[in-house]
């Protein structure tokens, strides 16, 4: 199991400054909602820009978290 703040520190270190809200969506340690706001997808698709998040997470997609539901943006100018 991987807990939210455990989550969210490993996406917080994978884009260094950017905003990040994770939510356990079922209460049982294994399904999330993860909201990342980071220039880092400036100019890169929507599949690009969750490619990143699934490196970011890496093994642990196949192992602690079970779902993974993911928002991405650019910060607003």
């Amino acid at each position: 199991m991987m807990s939210t703040s455990q989550l969210k520190k490993l996406l917080e270190e994978r884009f260094p400054g950017a905003q990040v809200a994770v939510r356990d969506m079922t209460g049982t340690s294994d399904h999330f909602d993860v909201e990342i706001v980071s220039p880092v997808f400036a100019g890169k698709s929507l599949v690009e820009q969750h490619k990143l998040v699934h490196q970011a997470v890496g093994a642990h997609l196949t192992t602690t978290i079970h779902a993974l539901q993911i928002k991405t943006r650019v910060p607003a100018s």
